[in-house]
């Protein structure tokens, strides 16, 4: 097949029918890529080659101006190196061409498999309505000393986190939403005890919010020593 992605048991990731109306779509080793862009009105248009690989990981290789560099972006990254105004709504302002016109991701079959993983992935971080639940963390700044909250709530704020996490001169303005310098003041005590746990707000740890590891949170790409054993354990069970 000309559009589509098989693996050699004959699994078939997208369908012709599926991507004939998709602009720019050709199959490259084990994931499908497909010309997209994220529109600001201040800059105007950033086009990139998203890549969708069948476990649900998204990438973006950014090709706003002849020499950019940036490579291997989350959604939420090509959004915000965009210079999209109203950032971290990834799946409306991120666009594929279909049939000539620019269509939201949301509105495309190329997030069946984003959308899969979050629903397939380990209940031991679920919550009772099986929503998919990681506790907001918190990483310090280098330079003001001042901590920041990460809320994680989708696979890129998790990627975002874990990036930042190994990042050793992370600082404030590093911060890939709610933009923030060092001259902000840190949250309140009062409230860096809401974690984001669906059990209770002020929970310092329990099997609703705090996972050690699923495919949200983990990373293929990944060479970090607790991406790399993750990915080596799923291999082995499945």
């Amino acid at each position: 097949m000309a559009n589509g992605l098989e693996k050699e048991s004959g699994f078939t990731m997208f369908s012709d029918d599926e991507l004939k109306d998709v602009n720019g779509v050709k199959k490259v080793g084990d994931f499908v890529e497909v010309m997209c862009g994220c529109t600001s009105h201040r800059y105007g248009d950033a086009v990139g080659k998203l890549r969708i690989f069948v476990n649900g990981y998204l990438e973006i290789t950014c090709e706003c101006t002849p020499g950019c560099e940036e490579d291997k972006l989350t959604p939420a990254a090509f959004e915000k190196h965009s210079g999209r105004e109203t950032a971290r709504k990834w799946k409306n302002n991120i666009w594929v061409i279909v049939n000539g016109e620019k269509v939201p991701l949301y509105k495309t079959v190329l997030l069946k498999y984003y959308n899969q993983a979050l629903k397939t992935a380990n209940g031991s971080h679920k919550s009772q309505n099986g929503q998919v639940c990681h506790r907001d963390e918190f990483i310090r700044c280098t330079r003001c000393n001042k901590e920041r909250r990460f809320r994680l709530r989708t696979k890129e704020d998790c990627r975002l986190h874990h990036d930042a996490l190994a990042d050793p001169n992370w600082k404030c303005s590093d911060l890939p939403y709610d933009k923030i310098t060092c001259d902000d003041e840190e949250e309140r005590g009062s409230r860096r005890v809401y974690r984001g746990c669906t059990r209770s707000p002020a929970c310092k740890g329990c099997t609703s919010c705090v996972c050690f590891g699923c495919d949200i949170c983990r990373f293929s790409d990944c060479t970090c020593q607790t991406c790399t054993d993750f990915t080596r354990n799923a291999n082995a069970k499945a």
